[in-house]
């Protein structure tokens, strides 16, 4: 009976916990939903580069990178370069007064507080980056966060919007 068991919770486990995406791979297309309850989906985008970003408040490096993805989606604009912040695992109330401090930015802001997109989208820690190419492919992932890191993040996400 203890093997069955075992057997089974790793099936299911194997199932509801994805792999975090890989270069090539098609990412979940539904995302989550504003805080007007408005449905956003990474096909809304196509032509655009897509960063995707999984963030939680309590999380520092998050907070850092937060600001950071605003002014790369303030410098690219929305006809060019779409970022998705997504509030991982927190209730919606805190979404809500969050995305009421980042009011006015072109980032769409986005509650995952069930987190069933992150686990489609294999996060397992925050923050977790995901970029999407203009065709609607995964073409970077990037785990954690680091001040070092960005200048080579900005010439990588330059590089996949010239594709």
């Amino acid at each position: 009976m203890k093997i069955f068991i075992a057997a089974l919770f790793c099936l299911c486990s194997a199932s509801i916990f994805a792999k975090p995406y890989e270069v090539g791979d098609i990412p979940h297309d539904l995302v989550g939903k504003t805080i007007d309850g408005t449905e956003v989906r990474v096909s809304d985008f196509k032509g655009k580069v897509v960063i995707v970003s999984f963030w939680a408040s309590w999380c520092g490096p998050c907070m850092k990178e937060l600001p950071v993805l605003s002014g790369i989606q303030k410098s690219a604009t929305t006809e060019k370069l779409q970022v998705i912040s997504i509030n991982y695992g927190e209730s919606r109330q805190m979404f809500k007064k969050i995305a009421g401090v980042l009011e006015g930015t072109a980032m769409k802001l986005v509650s995952d507080a069930n987190q069933r997109t992150g686990r489609k989208y294999g996060v397992e820690g925050i923050p977790h980056m995901v970029i999407i190419d203009a065709e609607g492919k995964v073409a970077a992932v990037h785990i954690g966060y680091g001040e070092s890191q960005l200048p080579a993040l900005v010439d990588e996400i330059n590089e996949i919007a010239r594709r």
